[in-house]
């Protein structure tokens, strides 16, 4: 059943009347017009689709979005308004800002060791050949409306090429800045390539400075070649007037390795779809998310790891503290293929509920053909432990104390999954203040938008 409505048909008239205005090479151009197609089939998801059913879209589509077809992010110092805050956190960084690549010498960095980094458009100009193996061979226009939406607008993105045998000396952070005062929706593209025997640490950072509804729709492709390594860290901390469909693909082949977190502060509603094919033997995918929500918020995590190959590993634990009146869903699907004998697969979902106006809707999903496997999933909805808050509280620790100490002890097992020193220590900070209600997107924004001061945006590209 498809439910059409007005920003449906809106976008679908402007494909048609700047169809000529995008910047492409000769595959994308027919991609372009098959996903167009495809999203016109399929319509925005909704409730009476099984995928969908506990996360309603309706609020946020029912605002009228502009659509960011020209680059504009040249008319803006990102120093004025964004700075990572996270204390002695060395990366090679990589920004987009409004769905373009920011930077300030050129487009394309190539580094001594082949590594590449830089903007997905002059990627596709000055290695057609590369990205056109790996660019939308991962995603699914055929039957997800958001990726085919993606695949017809993106136009730039991030481009991360290490090739074989080459371990990056230090993580590289993509920052996807939304930064627009007008009502907008984003299309938001990466394709990371990692070849043999290589590794990668990624971490991937959501920041929007604006105040009007925002819709963004963020596809990454990471492929993962044989024995690489990718480290990957998905940072989330958004305002409550802010939509986010955040999609990911891995593609794994022999003997390679993913682990992949995703932390959840803030933000008005968040899907996060996460999926992992596990194409190769002797692979282990790990995958790894904290989400907290209060107010009206909701997060919706959507995981499916495919085994499509024998003698694997898939780990995942997603963990949820839900206050108030938010809502947080999570679904989680493994399939285990008749070729996948030797599969060794385990999934948990574990939630707090800190009020009775809380609540989760969580569905663990095996799909298993393979006679020869370890397979195990389970998913748990609880309050605190009134025998543990008693104990605590007879040793003289205050209920606040005790309540918040069992909270962070809730969600520290995943947090300590994170590998990197600097940015372990920070989340451990910002997940101690989110719990405790004193975290806001505003902590990290620079415009301080309740004082007098008038906010000035000068045009200096030399920095950033």
């Amino acid at each position: 059943m498809e439910i059409r409505n007005n920003l449906k048909d809106k976008i679908l008239g402007i494909y048609r009347n700047n169809r000529g205005a995008f910047e492409q090479n000769d595959f994308q151009s027919g991609l372009r017009d098959k996903a167009i197609g495809q999203f016109d089939k399929l319509g925005f998801p909704h409730t009476k689709l099984e995928e969908w059913r506990f996360t309603e879209l309706s609020a946020v589509l029912k605002n009228d979005y502009s659509i960011c077809l020209e680059n504009t992010g040249g008319n803006v110092d990102v120093e004025k308004f964004f700075h990572c805050n996270v204390a002695d956190l060395d990366t090679y960084t990589a920004i987009l800002l409004n769905g373009w690549f920011v930077y300030k010498n050129a487009p394309l960095t190539k580094f001594p060791d082949g590594t590449i980094i830089g903007s997905l458009l002059h990627a596709m100009k000055e290695f057609p050949g590369l990205v056109k193996k790996h660019y939308g061979k991962y995603s699914d226009i055929d039957n997800n409306a958001f990726d085919a939406l993606n695949t017809a607008f993106a136009q730039d993105g991030i481009f991360i090429f290490v090739p074989d045998n080459v371990e990056v000396d230090k993580p590289v952070q993509i920052i996807d800045i939304l930064n627009k005062q007008e009502n907008v929706l984003v299309q938001l593209r990466n394709l990371v390539i990692v070849g043999k025997n290589s590794k990668l640490t990624l971490v991937h950072c959501d920041d929007i400075f604006s105040h009007n509804p925002t819709l963004t729709n963020s596809l990454t492709e990471i492929f993962v070649d044989e024995n690489a390594v990718v480290d990957h860290y998905k940072m989330q901390n958004n305002n409550n007037n802010s939509a986010l469909i955040a999609t990911t693909y891995f593609h794994q082949e022999n003997n390679s390795r993913v682990t992949t977190n995703t932390i959840t502060l803030n933000g008005g509603l968040i899907r996060n779809n996460l999926n992992v094919a596990v194409n190769g033997e002797g692979c282990e995918s790990n995958l790894y998310g904290i989400y907290l929500a209060d107010r009206n918020q909701l997060v919706d995590n959507h995981t499916f790891v495919d085994h499509i190959k024998p003698n694997s590993t898939s780990k995942e634990l997603f963990k949820g503290v839900i206050d108030e009146q938010a809502k947080a869903v999570f679904g989680g699907r493994i399939l285990v293929r008749k070729e996948a004998q030797k599969t060794n697969a385990y999934q948990a979902n574990k939630n707090l509920l800190l009020t009775d106006e809380a609540t989760v809707n969580t569905k663990p999903n095996l799909q298993i053909y393979a006679d020869d496997v370890k397979c195990s999933h389970g998913a748990t909805v609880g309050q605190l432990d009134q025998d543990a808050l008693f104990y605590m509280r007879s040793r003289g620790i205050g209920e606040d104390s005790a309540k918040m100490l069992l909270m962070y002890a809730f969600a520290d097992e995943v947090v300590t999954k994170i590998s990197i020193d600097a940015l372990r220590e920070n989340i451990c900070r910002l997940v101690n203040k989110r719990l405790k209600g004193e975290l806001s997107i505003c902590d990290q924004c620079l415009l301080h938008c309740g004082s007098d001061e008038p906010v000035v945006f000068n045009i200096d590209l030399s920095k950033i």
